[in-house]
C-alpha cells in the first residue's frame, strides 16, 4: 500500500476517534474503558497473525522493548487522553494533542540523532500557525479556566508519553520486527497493565450496554487500535517519524468537519485562514525541494 493511501487512511481515522471517545466518557472508568478497547484490538491481532502465520516470537530483550512500547502508546497515554476529555472538548484535545509532531522531531534528534530537514521545521511551524488560528479563540478561552488548563496539562502530558512511544516504534522497525507481531504483542500487554493498574487501585471494572457505548468501544477498537496503528507504524518505518507524524497536525481538520455535520460547528474566517495554513504546512513537509525544482523547470520547459 502507498504511503499516500496510508497516510490519509490514519488521518481520517484517527482523526474521528477523538470525537468517538467522548461516547466513551460516562459511568465507566476511562482505565476500563481503554482496556476494554486493548482486549479487544489484541484479540483482533493475534487472529490475524496466526491467520498469516506471522512469526510471534521475540527476544527476551526485544520483549522488553514491546513492553515499553505497550506503556506508553498501548495503555497509559490513551487512559492520560481519555481523562483529559473530561476537561476540554475533543476539538480541543486534538489541538494540543498535536503537539506530538514537534516533540517526535526534538525526540528523533536526541535518541537517533537524524538530522531533521529545515523543511520540516517550515511546515511543522505553519501546520501549528494554522491550528493555532483554527481554535484561538478557544484556547484563549481555556486560558481562563482552571479545569481548561488540568485538560491541557494532561493532554500535552499524553503527547509526550506518546512521543515516547513513537521512538521505541522506530527502534522496533529498524531491529526488523514484524509489526503486526510487535503490535499483537504490544496490545496484549497494554492490556495486562491497564488490568493491573486497577487492580491495584481498586477501580472497578464496569460496562454500559447502551449502543453508543458499544459502537464507539468496537469502532475504536478496530478502526482506532488495529488499523490505524497497522497504519501509522509502517509510515514511521517508510517516512521516518518526523514526517509521519505530521498526521497529527491534520487531526483536528477531521474533527472540525465532523463537528460541522454533528455538532453545528460554526464556520468563521479563522476556520478558512487556518485550514489555508495546514494544508500548505502538509505539502512542505511531505514534499522535497529538490522535487518542487524539477517540477517547476518541466513546467516551464
Amino acid at each position: 500500500m502507498k504511503n499516500a493511501t496510508l497516510y490519509v487512511l490514519t488521518v481520517l481515522i484517527w482523526g474521528s476517534t477523538w470525537l468517538a471517545i467522548e461516547f466513551q466518557l460516562g459511568s465507566v472508568h476511562v482505565l476500563a474503558s481503554v482496556a476494554y478497547r486493548f482486549a479487544i484490538a489484541a484479540i483482533l491481532m493475534w487472529l490475524f497473525c496466526l491467520w498469516r502465520r506471522i512469526p510471534m516470537r521475540f527476544s527476551l530483550r526485544n520483549h522488553g522493548y514491546i513492553v515499553l512500547l505497550a506503556l506508553f502508546n498501548f495503555s497509559l497515554n490513551y487512559a492520560v487522553i481519555y481523562t483529559s476529555q473530561k476537561y476540554l472538548t475533543s476539538a480541543m484535545t486534538s489541538v494540543a494533542f498535536s503537539t506530538m509532531l514537534l516533540m517526535n522531531i526534538i525526540n528523533t534528534r536526541i535518541f537517533f540523532g537524524s538530522r531533521i530537514s529545515p523543511r520540516v521545521f517550515i511546515g511543522s511551524g505553519l501546520g501549528i500557525l494554522g491550528i493555532y488560528t483554527l481554535f484561538r479563540d478557544d484556547l484563549f478561552a481555556a486560558n481562563e479556566s482552571g479545569t481548561s488548563l488540568v485538560g491541557l496539562g494532561l493532554v500535552l502530558l499524553a503527547a509526550l508519553i506518546a512521543s515516547i512511544g513513537n521512538m521505541v516504534s522506530v527502534r522496533n522497525s529498524r531491529a526488523g520486527m514484524n509489526v503486526f507481531a510487535v503490535n499483537a504483542w504490544g496490545m496484549l500487554y497494554g492490556t495486562i497493565a491497564l488490568c493491573v493498574i486497577m487492580l491495584l487501585t481498586g477501580t472497578e471494572f464496569g460496562f454500559e450496554l447502551t449502543t453508543n457505548y458499544l459502537a464507539s468501544l468496537i469502532y475504536l477498537s478496530v478502526f482506532g487500535t488495529v488499523i490505524a496503528f497497522a497504519t501509522y507504524y509502517v509510515l514511521l518505518s517508510n517516512m521516518g517519524p518526523e514526517r509521519a507524524s505530521y498526521v497529527i497536525v491534520l487531526f483536528p481538520v477531521v474533527a472540525i468537519v465532523l463537528s460541522s455535520l454533528f455538532e453545528n460547528f460554526a464556520w468563521t474566517h479563522n476556520t478558512f485562514v487556518g485550514f489555508a495554513l495546514v494544508m500548505l504546512g502538509n505539502a512542505v513537509v511531505l514534499t522535497p525541494f529538490d522535487r518542487l525544482r524539477r517540477l517547476t523547470r518541466i513546467s516551464t520547459s
